[in-house]
């Protein structure tokens, strides 16, 4: 059978995107579910989808399936009808974005992966269907409302730095993988007391919470529907919002704001910002946050070391790629904060 992908390049899709009036919808989808066969099923899937112009990113699993995406407001309908069509996607929920443009993304990919979501998890060892309570907005700012209850941010540290739960603990990692163990040594002697967990979209705490309850923990709950859902459950019931900042986003807009709060910094220079874009240099590509003047001071690139090399002919950048190295090959995401610029490239 032949492989099902868009054989448009990458930067032609993206200007078509960029260029088009069409409206679209951004949204985010998950479900836990055992699928036989993730080859065939991605197939079918991708026939399905682009056949009504869905763009975004799909990974498909044995144990289910995660998805981020953006549907044509025309054939919304007509997606939501296809995609319930699937017995174990019928009436799942959607999330939809709560800041859109309709660029969010380019093409459509669907790939299959081990786990929807990597955790580093044995999950034979416990009952993953045996998960935390859900919370809608309402009952979240109740419980939070008690001073026994801890909030836990299941995202990675640059995903919360430009927003989070009000008092909630923020655990310095960059993958889920790393949250986990690290969570549970630094609440292991308040298990009994009530915790909340919340990310993105939800799908993360479905398997964090989980896993908690499997190590002892008593009173596990989840916010339903991750930041995305109560940031628009608020908004529909005018309840008060405990969130601050912004909802990082994996998709080209990196970014939804949810409160007018600024909390982070630019790693640059330290004036008030939380726009993340990655750095110019495509051999670097960190990503990191950058203000306004730092971005034209640096041609958006995170270091005056990349800003001359993109201004090199292409011939030489290629000869010199990989054998410079820059923020992206020595840092994590979002770990580069200049205290100081570094050296223009030295031109032999």
């Amino acid at each position: 059978m032949k492989k099902l992908y868009n054989k448009i390049s990458g930067e032609e899709l993206k200007k078509k995107i960029q260029e088009s009036t069409e409206k679209r919808i951004t949204l985010s989808f998950y479900q836990y579910a055992n699928i036989e066969t993730p080859k065939k099923f991605r197939d079918d899937l991708y026939l399905m989808l682009d056949k009504v112009g869905v763009l975004g990113r799909i990974y498909v699993a044995k144990e289910g399936i995660n998805g981020q995406l953006s549907v044509p407001e025309v054939n919304f309908e007509t997606f939501k009808t296809d995609l319930y069509s699937i017995d174990f996607l019928k009436g799942i929920r959607l999330n939809i974005a709560i800041e859109d443009d309709g660029k969010s993304f380019f093409k459509l990919k669907i790939k299959v992966r081990e786990k929807i979501v990597a955790d580093g998890l044995n999950d034979e060892a416990f009952d993953v269907t045996k998960r935390g309570k859900h919370l809608k907005a309402e009952a979240f700012n109740e419980l939070t409302d008690n001073p026994e209850t801890i909030v836990v941010d299941m995202r990675n540290h640059y995903e919360s730095e430009v927003g989070y739960f009000e008092n909630a603990i923020r655990p310095d990692v960059e993958t889920f993988r790393e949250a986990l163990p690290l969570v549970e040594e630094m609440l292991a002697d308040k298990k009994d007391k009530p915790i909340v967990m919340y990310c993105t979209g939800g799908i993360r705490c479905e398997k964090a919470s989980a896993y908690y309850l499997h190590k002892g923990f008593k009173d596990v709950y989840m916010v339903d529907g991750g930041i995305i859902d109560y940031a628009r459950e608020v908004n529909e019931k005018g309840l008060k919002n405990k969130y601050i900042g912004k909802n990082f986003v994996f998709d080209d807009r990196m970014g939804e704001r949810i409160s007018e709060d600024v909390v982070a910094k630019c790693h640059q220079c330290g004036t008030t910002c939380d726009t993340h874009i990655n750095c110019a240099n495509d051999a670097c590509h960190i990503l990191f946050i950058q203000c306004p003047t730092c971005a034209e001071k640096y041609d958006a690139c995170c270091s005056q070391k990349c800003s001359d090399f993109i201004k090199l002919p292409t011939e030489e950048q290629q000869f010199l790629k990989g054998t410079i190295e820059f923020n992206g090959t020595k840092f994590g995401k979002g770990r580069y904060k200049a205290h100081h610029q570094d050296d223009a490239l030295e031109k032999s």
